[in-house]
């Protein structure tokens, strides 16, 4: 009986475990430039667009993630076999989007601290005209 009891335990134990694993990578503002410097990489800004108009990363598509429809327009226009690297404003809601994208299957990387530590590196941004 205690053997079971144990068995039961460490399988609880290990499904817990799984279910807080993030199926995403977060990476520094070094790593995520290596990242959109590479043009297989897409680069997805999931904030407003009145935020992405102030300033985004250069090729960043954007798709606002606390959008009712962000799933289906991410589905429609990001590609399933490319690398997907997502920032937001401080890391939070692309951690979000990350964690919905990967969980379609896509290969996605949050950038840690969002465009805010990106600029506060001194790396650029470009601004609509």
């Amino acid at each position: 009986m205690m053997k079971k009891l144990l068995t039961c335990f460490f399988a609880m134990l290990g499904l817990t475990s799984a279910c807080g694993q993030q199926n995403y990578e977060d990476v520094d503002v070094q790593q995520f430039a290596a990242l959109v410097g590479d043009t297989d990489v897409v680069v997805l800004d999931v904030r407003t667009a009145g935020e992405f108009r102030e300033g985004y990363i250069d090729r960043a598509v954007n798709i606002d993630v606390k959008q009712g429809d962000f799933l289906q327009k991410a589905k429609a226009t990001l590609p399933a076999d490319r690398k997907i690297a997502v920032y937001c404003r401080s890391g939070r809601r692309s951690a979000n989007a990350c964690r919905q994208l990967a969980a379609e299957g896509y290969q996605v990387v949050n950038l840690k601290g969002g465009i805010m530590a990106w600029t506060g590196s001194q790396m650029p941004v470009k601004v609509e005209e």
